[in-house]
């Protein structure tokens, strides 16, 4: 192993000694996990907090396996403290971001997390650690569904459902770098805004908008297709948007209607996402909008803040934070 000076033995991380609410999420003293010869220690700078985030928490995806304390975390960004002998194309002290679900190591909810090489990558130029840490799982997501599951072309008109969430926000980025006419959907007049600052076509408050009016009045023959980020009854108004032989894709997990055609998909960490991911980002200007920052200490408080919904943007975490670092946005 290669390290970046002397590693710890212990470190603070939030971790939960049970399944259950945001209260089971407690700061620990652990052990520093152990870097093996394919692997990445990583000094933690910014943990991004998803629903994915919750639901390991609540334990929906126990096995009955499980080993706690449990380190929860599945995304955010730091810098190298120390490489496995077999990592090749990172070195010490690099900026980095990374994405790994269900680690037996731990997550990002710590200041230290140890991911296997293959799911970190360097952090896009153009991005601060704030932002790279709350992009690995929402962005590599996003682009999964706009250019592999919907092939999302130049001059295609593409209706974002969920559009201010954690993917929306970079779907719909993404899907104007593509070269598509976008349309995406938000609940409410800030959310509205939010996209328009993103450089969406038409920003659809569902709220008082009919979101079939407003997407064939923009495309008569119908949208070519449908990012679905969340369920729900206008939901089927999207589905109803759509043109003849037009394709809807959703994240796994996203309630779709029985009967209805759509692509399943999931963002997953490899080199070749990840370069493609920064060569997206780079390409100019993008905004990762931050909902929410707090500290390691107020991990239960950000999962709260989660729960009660309508996020704008992304939660995240800051490991080194001082106490002057609280919710930005209610």
């Amino acid at each position: 192993m290669r390290a970046d000076g002397a590693i710890p033995a212990t470190m603070r991380a939030v971790a939960i000694d049970a399944f259950g609410g945001p209260e089971k999420l407690v700061v620990h003293d652990l052990r520093v996990p152990a870097v093996e010869s394919h692997e990445v220690l990583i000094r933690v700078d910014t943990a991004g907090v998803g629903v994915w985030d919750a639901k390991a928490r609540r334990g929906e995806w126990g096995d009955g396996h499980e080993h706690f304390p449990m380190v929860l975390g599945a995304d955010g960004s730091g810098t190298i403290a120390a490489l496995g002998d077999g990592v090749r194309g990172l070195q010490l002290g690099d900026a980095v971001y990374g994405y790994a679900f269900g680690d037996a190591k731990g997550g990002f909810y710590a200041e230290y997390v140890v991911l296997s090489a293959e799911h970190v990558a360097p952090m896009p130029s153009s991005l601060d650690f704030r932002e790279a840490g709350g992009i690995g799982v929402t962005a590599l997501t996003a682009l999964a569904g706009i250019d592999d599951a919907l092939s999302v072309r130049d001059g295609q008109t593409i209706l974002v459902h969920g559009a201010t969430g954690g993917v929306g926000t970079m779907a719909v980025q993404f899907a104007k770098r593509l070269g598509a006419r976008v349309l995406g959907t938000a609940n409410g007049g800030e959310g509205r805004e939010l996209l328009r600052s993103l450089g969406v076509d038409e920003a659809i408050d569902t709220h008082h908008d009919d979101v079939f009016t407003i997407a064939r009045r923009l495309a008569p023959e119908g949208v070519d297709g449908l990012l679905a980020l969340t369920g729900g009854p206008v939901l089927e108004r999207c589905i109803a948007a759509l043109r003849d032989g037009g394709r809807i894709a959703y994240p796994n997990g996203v309630p779709i209607p029985a009967g209805v055609t759509a692509t399943g998909f999931d963002g997953v960490p490899n080199p070749a996402a990840f370069a493609r991911l920064n060569a997206l980002i780079d390409e100019r200007p993008f905004e990762v909008p931050i909902a929410a920052m707090y500290s390691l200490d107020d991990a239960a408080e950000a999962h709260r803040r989660l729960e009660r919904g309508h996020v704008r943007g992304k939660i995240v975490l800051v490991a080194d934070a001082t106490e002057d670092v609280v919710e930005k946005v209610a």
